[in-house]
């Protein structure tokens, strides 16, 4: 069983319910102690997202990321194509992590979301969780340190699509 499949074995009967375990079982959130997950868990609920449902859109403000449970979401430029239709940039699924835009400044998204298939994630508030940071600089400097490997994700994925590659 790959990595994001067996996250998505361990929360699904419980997804109502977050725990510190829960949490703790992200791959965005492996390694943090278990003060610094009770921190999160004190700024985290349990959302779901039908299909075809706008999580965010571009240039709205960027206050919450998710942590993906289970379905698929795609993220795409709010520029459209010629024909009219966003272009995906990325599509992502269960242990990934959506939104990164609530840490870096001026808070606002940078993508369109929405999701492919029902959804359900951990809603974080980001506004919170930034002031977290602000007085515990050993979690401000982890939550950066895995924010700015999904930056340069989505990066790349834009890239590739700039380029025409999939």
């Amino acid at each position: 069983m790959d990595e994001k499949a067996d996250i998505h074995q361990q929360t699904k009967d419980k997804f109502m319910q977050i725990t510190t375990s829960t949490l703790a079982a992200q791959p965005f959130f492996r390694g943090l102690s278990g003060q610094q997950l009770g921190l999160l868990l004190n700024n985290s609920m349990s959302v779901e997202f039908p299909a075809g449902k706008s999580i965010f859109r571009e240039g709205e403000l960027a206050n919450r990321f998710y942590l993906v449970i289970e379905g698929e979401v795609a993220l795409e430029s709010a520029s459209k194509e010629k024909d009219g239709i966003p272009r995906l940039i990325q599509t992502i699924g269960a242990g990934d992590v959506l939104g990164w835009s609530w840490l870096i400044p001026p808070h606002f998204w940078r993508f369109d979301a929405r999701a492919v298939k029902p959804t359900k994630a951990i809603f974080i508030y980001g506004t919170r969780v930034r002031e977290l940071c602000e007085n515990d600089h050993d979690l401000g400097y982890e939550l950066m340190k895995r924010t700015a490997e999904v930056v340069i994700g989505r990066l790349q994925s834009t890239r590739h699509q700039l380029l025409g590659q999939s």
